[in-house]
């Protein structure tokens, strides 16, 4: 992927996931946007459901509740927080830190016990999120 496609795709999703995130503080409680596709067909959770409600309890500084709806969610506050700062400043500056550091990523996961480590860290939130019955 060329540094130019993967900076467009990761500010096109951080502006639709900051809208998400948005409409799911500041909407209507009463009709709750449910975009799980797994969780609509199956009607089990998958390894990701609960991960908005983590990150909108973290925004309200429950950190005990943001861990028991998913951990995933301290990830991706953090994440949703600097990457696309980080993408700006790269596209400002002329820069490719991003883009390396995503190449050194894709790379670290591609190596086996890594891999493995991350199914089996994803297998056990899904079973948490189905004996949770999120």
């Amino acid at each position: 992927m060329t540094r130019n496609r993967l900076y467009t795709w990761v500010l096109l999703l951080s502006v639709s996931g900051f809208l998400y995130l948005v409409y799911a503080l500041f909407g209507p409680s009463d009709a709750p946007i449910h975009v799980c596709v797994f969780k609509n067909i199956s009607g089990y959770p998958c390894p990701s459901c609960g991960t908005t409600r983590s990150i909108i309890a973290l925004f309200h500084s429950n950190f005990a509740e943001a861990i028991y709806y998913n951990p995933l969610g301290y990830v991706m506050a953090l994440v949703i927080l600097t990457v696309p700062i980080w993408v700006l400043r790269d596209m400002i500056t002329r820069k490719t830190d991003f883009f390396i550091f995503y190449g050194k990523i894709e790379a670290f996961f591609t190596q086996r016990i890594p891999m493995l480590l991350s199914i089996g860290f994803i297998f056990a939130l899904w079973m948490w999120n189905i004996y949770k019955a999120l």
